[in-house]
């Protein structure tokens, strides 16, 4: 296991371990749940934009739904089960989302006026994995999807895909990754669905993927059981693919579940289901991002922004007046006021990669002045107000800076 591998950096940046009491669990620690929680509240944000609505389903749920959905006869391997003897009835807990927004979805009448109707969800699912499997972060038993579903009319297509692909790019920028390959995987072996429903939708989704304007490579046999996918593979820093975002086009699971909508002419037709996630699993996806940026997260991402260090017992005060304003800003702050040396303090900010060091003295205290030095070695002395100013600005959250195409 190298420096860079994710599992080191999360015990030298004390973000979280696991153990042997909880395997394929993770115990996540102050400053690895502030990383957690920056990127979850920005794709609340995100999917917010891109005009989901947040849902939130519960994690145990009847065996005799995921019988009915399909996925018991193809996963129950690797789904966690239990029985209540006083009842008589099986319980799983979910592995994934997507039946609990059809039955969402399904609590009343939808007219083709409402369509599409999008939902989404920190869903939290469990998994079986073989232990022989697990891998830190990337491979674990307990994890969150940023899953996501549109209810929509055929005609609506290509307008969905279109507008996961403008998030999907935005987001996938904002985080640092310039580069991706996307994949188109077709009809696996064993499947769920008619040949005929599968030619349907495998030529929609290429079709909008083309409309998209995504150039695509085919994986025959790949797709999932319910339907075709369109996956997104970003590069990192040193040149490995990982698979991500999906797009997955689902004719199927409505029928199976008897999901409605009532069209023009007043029939009950079945809506598409398009399942949608743009970073997969957020264990697996802050695993790549440590190592994509070897630790050195963004300032906006990162679980300490700032550390204010004191140069003596003389500045305590000082110090703590400035990590205060900081904290007041939004910024989060690491204030270090032990009795060590400043280069000390330096180096230990530095293997904390925390972005920018903050240095205050007896004389920057007189002078109501801040020292700042950043990553790049760039040092700037400015009015503690004006350092604060400026910090607060270098660590906004991305924003939406336009709206996704409607």
């Amino acid at each position: 296991m190298n420096d860079m591998d994710h599992r080191q950096l999360g015990s030298k940046l004390d973000l979280f371990h696991q153990q042997d009491e909880g395997p394929g669990m993770v115990f996540w620690h102050p400053r690895g749940w502030a990383l957690y929680r920056v990127i979850e509240d920005y794709m609340r944000r995100r999917m917010r934009s891109a005009g989901f609505r947040e849902v939130r389903t519960p994690q145990l749920l009847a065996r005799s739904l995921w019988e009915r959905s399909g996925h018991w006869d193809k996963f129950q391997s690797g789904m966690y089960s239990l029985s209540d003897a006083e009842a008589h009835r099986a319980y799983c807990l979910k592995p994934m989302s997507c039946p609990c927004h059809v039955q969402i979805f399904n609590q009343r009448i939808r007219s083709y006026r409402d369509l599409p109707i999008r939902y989404s969800e920190f869903g939290a699912c469990h998994r079986d994995e073989p232990s022989g499997s697990l891998e830190g972060l990337k491979r674990t038993r307990a994890f969150t999807q940023d899953d996501a579903h549109v209810f929509c009319a055929e005609d609506q297509i290509e307008a969905e895909v279109r507008r996961f692909c403008d998030l999907l790019r935005v987001v996938y920028a904002d985080l640092g990754f310039s580069t991706f390959n996307v994949m188109l995987a077709t009809r696996p072996e064993q499947r769920a669905g008619a040949d005929d429903v599968w030619d349907r939708a495998e030529a929609s989704l290429a079709k909008a993927a083309a409309a998209a304007g995504l150039d695509f490579e085919l994986r025959p046999g790949e797709g999932a059981f319910y339907g075709p996918k369109l996956e997104f593979h970003l590069v990192d820093s040193r040149g490995r693919n990982w698979q991500c975002g999906t797009i997955q086009l689902d004719f199927v699971l409505p029928d199976r579940l008897d999901a409605n909508f009532v069209n023009d002419h007043d029939e009950y037709i079945r809506p598409v289901m398009i399942h949608h996630a743009v970073l997969g699993s957020m264990e697996r996806f802050i695993a790549m991002l440590l190592e994509h940026h070897e630790g050195w997260l963004p300032l906006w991402l990162a679980p300490d922004q700032v550390a204010v260090a004191t140069v003596s017992d003389a500045s305590i005060a000082y110090g703590q007046r400035v990590t205060n304003a900081l904290e007041d800003a939004g910024l989060r702050v690491m204030f270090d006021d032990r009795p060590e040396r400043l280069e000390r303090k330096v180096v230990d900010a530095r293997e904390q990669r925390v972005p920018v060091f903050l240095t205050v003295g007896k004389r920057d205290e007189q002078a109501e002045t801040v020292s700042l030095r950043f990553r790049d070695g760039t040092q700037n002395t400015l009015l503690m107000s004006d350092g604060v100013e400026r910090l607060r600005e270098l660590a906004r959250v991305p924003t939406v800076e336009r709206r996704l195409r409607m």
